[in-house]
């Protein structure tokens, strides 16, 4: 099975459109706006994933570790 990439400095709009279950393991993490349209229309298309979880507080390791976990190659880490 072919790991799926997360970036970490792509837009959250970016990285959901077209991975549901992305979308729901991050919900899972604390990104409970990213379930609204609305939200993931605006404010996802310029947040990336490392500014949205600086803004909500949540640990980039605890995010790294959990989509590592299922199954995402997760890149972006140090501005690669």
């Amino acid at each position: 099975m072919d790991k799926k990439v997360v970036d970490l400095n792509k837009s959250v709009y970016s990285l959901c459109k077209d991975d549901e279950n992305l979308k729901l393991i991050l919900c899972d993490l604390g990104f409970h706006d990213i379930t609204k349209p609305a939200m993931l229309n605006t404010a996802g298309r310029i947040m990336t994933l490392k500014k949205g979880a600086a803004f909500k507080k949540i640990p980039l390791p605890k995010i790294i570790r959990v989509l590592s976990e299922s199954g995402y190659e997760v890149i972006g880490e140090k501005n690669e």
